[in-house]
């Protein structure tokens, strides 16, 4: 079979899981709101970056991204899905490609509309603190923050891949997002720089002090996510359905 009509078949089967369409929107209006609600908050810090503050919903959001990721691929562990997806479609890779690019291709389609209305949201709050950003960096910020969901999503669908287990995939990410990086994190040194969501997220800064520079960051990021692609393709060749 070719590759198009397995990716149809992929994107419809995306279509038709109730929990996914909610989990874009959730994306979608996670992040917007709580990059509203930092832009009022952080008006009067004169020490704030405005950048990182206009997109800091998706600090949240992104537990939205990684939830469609990890929901996506966990269907198919359901009621003998992945067996009957597998007996049309022999080629496991060609089948798991398909399935990462029905995973990402909606996922950057919302994620840049939401960084954008993010963004507005949150200068409308912050007012003249958000001044002095560039268009430059506001473009790096919006293209930047689409990209880090739509690899915080893949990066989830190959650990699902992995585990077989959605339930199990959020149990180690989410915690490892918002405890890890951000509690520990700043503990450990200069090694949580290259921890996926610490290094993606340096796109999302006005300045950075780190190791890693924005774009370097975001590769950084690529990198984990296509070692999650990559161990996810291994598990679904090597184990049974």
């Amino acid at each position: 079979m070719q590759f198009a009509p397995v990716l149809h078949a992929e994107w419809l089967k995306i279509r038709t899981v109730r929990s996914l369409p909610g989990a874009l929107f959730a994306l979608f209006a996670v992040t917007t709101a709580f990059s509203a609600i930092a832009g009022v908050d952080g008006a009067s810090d004169p020490e704030l970056d405005p950048l990182f503050t206009a997109l800091s919903g998706v600090t949240l959001g992104q537990i939205a991204a990684i939830s469609f990721g990890a929901m996506a691929v966990s269907a198919e562990y359901h009621d003998g899905a992945l067996r009957l997806s597998l007996a049309a479609v022999p080629r496991r890779g060609r089948w798991f490609a398909a399935k990462a690019t029905a995973i990402a291709v909606p996922v950057l389609a919302v994620s840049l509309p939401t960084s954008l209305a993010a963004l507005l949201a949150a200068r409308a709050g912050l007012g003249p603190a958000a001044s002095g950003l560039t268009p430059a960096e506001q473009v790096r910020g919006v293209v930047g923050c689409g990209l880090y969901l739509t690899l915080m999503a893949l990066f989830a669908a190959g650990l699902a891949t992995l585990l077989r287990s959605g339930v199990a995939t959020l149990s180690v990410l989410i915690p490892f997002i918002l405890v890890v990086s951000f509690v520990i994190g700043d503990a450990v040194g200069t090694v949580t720089d290259f921890l996926p969501d610490r290094a993606g997220q340096v796109v999302l800064h006005e300045t950075h002090d780190g190791t890693l520079g924005p774009w370097p960051g975001l590769a950084v990021t690529a990198l984990w996510t296509a070692a999650a692609l990559l161990a996810g393709a291994w598990s679904l060749r090597r184990r049974d359905a």
